[in-house]
């Protein structure tokens, strides 16, 4: 695995996007190889956005916040630093990579040991580990320019805000039980700081003096516990809400409560039955007829639910007919196909009355075929001479379109030619007509950019599934 490749992304998609803006930060998480702070076999997980456990109940929090924390922090290059709560390392090495020195406490001395043995092996030579009580502080070595806590305390330790130097900043998360709150703390004169309210967080308790007790609820909650722990059927049953059947009024009426949302997800876990498929299609109705939703986007193939949105919408369609290969199942059945009817229904109405259509469009990559075909006949009337050019780039996909799964085996084993270029150049080409088309094409244009987009997706797709691992499940993901 290209881990640089992946540490880039997950800074792109998980730092930047979601508002991290300081380039210390994202320089820092670019240049720290996180999997090395993961315990052996998690690896391929380090990059993702949630929280690993590295023993002793304890926990490297995710990307995101810890690169929330840093920021805040708002660091510059000669300052001194004193974190708490080292944990695994990886907070304290990229705070080495932004600050002048790094001060780290941690309460167990495995982790400890093990933090500083890899900074070692890094060359991180700028950051200082000992055995203690965070809650306490590091007197000897403040003041501090910064403080990062990475566990969550009951208040903030008064030895905390008295090691920060005047224009000092304190990271920490604060409050009981679930109901922590991340503050930032800044030291303006000897005896006054000023507080801000950075929004809620959860972390593991900050266990010392000065916060939680090791026979505190919050603390023994991350341990393992003497008494019996509810069943997972007990906790559903108390949770869930009952109804009849999806006919019963009271059944739509549930979803009342999502009418001011945006965007309302479906899940199920079964992955096709009839009564999941009655009762999706009873919520949909609800909300569309009652509360204004119009859009409706689902897990299959861009070209075989466009099919479906011309139909619904009373526009002509050719080509294979939708939902023809694997699964079939979890659209053509009765009762999918008595929804699509409704929507019809309804969109004929909503015509009369010059309301807004009911769209249905597919999220996923697999159809390589029908994305061929669509990109094709649009060029074909829209411009037959770059028609010819694309024709020529997906004939590298051609062998492989009705079982793509073999592109990407062939070229593992380097019995093919990658297409990634020649795809890749083609969805470029046809998204940069974007502006002329679309006022022109409309719909029609819509389907091609879209389909060259799944083409580029799913030609990476096919190629990276047979290294193992999750990249390929996450770049499904990120397509979808």
């Amino acid at each position: 695995m290209d881990m640089t490749r992946i540490r880039d992304r997950m800074v792109e998609h998980l730092v930047t996007r979601r508002g991290i803006r300081d380039r210390g930060v994202t320089n820092a998480m670019r240049m720290v190889p996180r999997e090395k702070f993961v315990d052996p076999g998690f690896e391929e997980f380090a990059y993702e956005d949630a929280p690993l456990s590295i023993g002793d109940g304890q926990t490297i929090s995710q990307p995101f916040i810890v690169a929330l924390m840093i920021e805040k922090a708002d660091l510059k290059a000669g300052d001194k630093v004193l974190e708490v709560g080292t944990g695994s390392g990886y907070a304290s090495a990229l705070l080495s990579r932004i600050a002048r020195h790094v001060y780290s406490i941690e309460r167990h001395e495995r982790l400890a040991l093990q933090a500083r043995e890899r900074f070692e092996k890094l060359g991180y030579d700028n950051i200082d580990v000992r055995v203690g009580d965070g809650s306490k502080g590091w007197a000897k070595a403040a003041p501090f320019d910064a403080i990062i806590v990475s566990a969550g305390a009951p208040e903030v330790p008064p030895a905390l805000k008295e090691q920060l130097d005047l224009g000092g900043r304190l990271i920490i998360p604060v409050g009981r039980d679930h109901a922590q709150r991340l503050k930032r703390i800044r030291r303006t004169a000897a005896t006054t700081f000023e507080e801000e309210d950075l929004g809620g967080v959860l972390f593991v308790p900050l266990i010392g003096e000065d916060a939680w007790t090791a026979e505190h609820p919050m603390y023994t909650a991350t341990t393992p516990s003497l008494h019996a722990e509810k069943a997972p059927c007990e906790l559903i049953r108390e949770a869930a809400e009952e109804f009849s059947s999806v006919d019963d009024r009271r059944f739509a009426a549930f979803f009342d409560r999502f009418a001011e949302s945006r965007i309302v997800l479906l899940g199920e876990s079964t992955h096709g039955t009839a009564e999941f498929y009655e009762a999706r299609a009873a919520v949909s109705r609800h909300l569309i007829e009652h509360y204004g939703f119009n859009l409706i986007a689902v897990e299959a193939d861009w070209p075989d639910a466009a099919t479906l949105d011309h139909r619904i919408n009373g526009r002509t369609t050719k080509g294979s007919p939708p939902f023809s290969r694997f699964p079939k199942w979890m659209w053509r059945n009765l009762e999918f196909s008595g929804f699509a009817r409704w929507m019809k229904e309804e969109n004929d109405r909503r015509k009369a009355s010059r309301a807004d259509p009911i769209r249905f469009y597919g999220l996923d990559l697999y159809n390589m075929s029908e994305s061929i075909r669509s990109v094709l006949d649009y060029l074909e009337r829209a411009d037959p001479e770059t028609a010819g050019i694309a024709r020529e780039r997906y004939g590298c996909l051609s062998p492989w379109q009705s079982n793509p799964a073999t592109y990407g085996r062939a070229v593992l084993t380097d019995a093919y030619r990658s297409c990634e270029e020649a795809v890749l150049k083609q969805c470029t080409e046809l998204l940069t007509r974007s502006l002329e088309d679309t006022a022109s094409n409309g719909d029609d244009f819509l389907n091609a950019a879209q389909s060259a987009r799944l083409l580029a997706a799913a030609e990476r797709y096919y190629r990276v599934m047979y290294y193992g691992g999750s990249q390929a499940w996450n770049l499904r993901d990120t397509y979808m």
